[in-house]
């Protein structure tokens, strides 16, 4: 984990998204870029006595004027951020953690996507109910359009990450690529456990199989089995299980079913992005 894109959207867990880059910067050395992306000029139409035919130059100039306030907000937040940390632009002669930032300007979230394929994790803050930042799109498009796994930032900045990594398993194939990923932090952690929820899984090995294969890297690998029948949804299952084991960080794999079907039904991954209060590590 030694490059980290960090998406600096405007919102209020910022300070948890620069929170969580740091605590894994600590722990692995990484370079830190934050990422502002500024909405393009959109192509706004005034209604005339003839028709959608005038263009609306004052709203255009306000959507530019509030676009370069947010930016330079994000710039000077993630200045002050590498100041308070210490975190000087990566050089030959810079040992450890290193940080830089950067603006793009997009007509959409493609553009998080797109950019945070080079890098090794991109981290997010994790969407709010009836707030429009941190946004679910930008999100959503990182997560399946870079090919990298997301480190999602609780609303509160968490004081640990990384310590106890409980590990949500299903037996997908989500799952499998998310835990691939993040083999740093289950190398690094000081307890891992695998949690399998019954009412979640799906056909393929089981907690305890993948327990004793990762304890072929030389590692304590604790697994619990939860059944499915206490009434709890898979996704309160989960949480509940991580809250008591003392996780600071769940590794989970992201919509085993279709995000249509999640919307409509529910589902594990829409009820962790909802909810969740410790940081979350996910792929696609």
């Amino acid at each position: 984990m030694k490059t980290l894109l960090a998406h600096l959207e405007i919102s209020p867990v910022l300070d948890s998204v620069l929170a969580c880059a740091w605590q894994v910067a600590q722990r692995f050395g990484s370079y830190i870029e934050g990422f502002h992306l500024r909405p393009g000029q959109p192509d706004v139409i005034a209604a005339g006595a003839d028709g959608f035919v005038a263009a609306a130059p004052d709203l255009i100039a306000g959507f530019e004027r509030e676009s370069r306030e947010r930016a330079e907000k994000a710039r000077a937040l993630f200045e002050a951020f590498m100041a308070q940390h210490g975190l000087a632009r990566p050089s030959a002669a810079v040992a450890g953690p290193s940080a830089d930032w950067r603006v793009e300007t997009s007509t959409g979230p493609s553009a998080l996507g797109s950019w945070g394929r080079v890098f090794d994790l991109i981290v997010v803050g994790r969407p709010l109910a009836d707030v429009i930042a941190p946004s679910m799109a930008a999100l959503e498009t990182a997560l399946f359009e870079s090919g990298r796994p997301l480190l999602i930032a609780p609303p509160t900045a968490p004081s640990g990450l990384g310590e106890t990594v409980v590990i949500a398993w299903n037996g997908s194939t989500e799952t499998a690529r998310t835990v691939a990923f993040a083999m740093p932090f289950v190398l690094a952690a000081k307890r891992v456990v695998v949690l399998s929820v019954q009412r979640g899984i799906v056909p393929g090995p089981s907690a305890a199989e993948l327990a004793h294969n990762l304890r072929r890297h030389g590692i304590e690998i604790d697994w619990k089995d939860v059944p499915g029948s206490d009434g709890r949804t898979a996704g309160e299952a989960i949480l509940a299980e991580a809250r008591t084991l003392g996780a600071d960080l769940l590794v989970k794999g992201a919509y085993t079913q279709s995000r249509l079907r999640q919307m409509i039904f529910g589902g594990a991954t829409s009820h962790i992005l909802a909810h969740a209060e410790l940081p979350v590590l996910m792929a696609h």
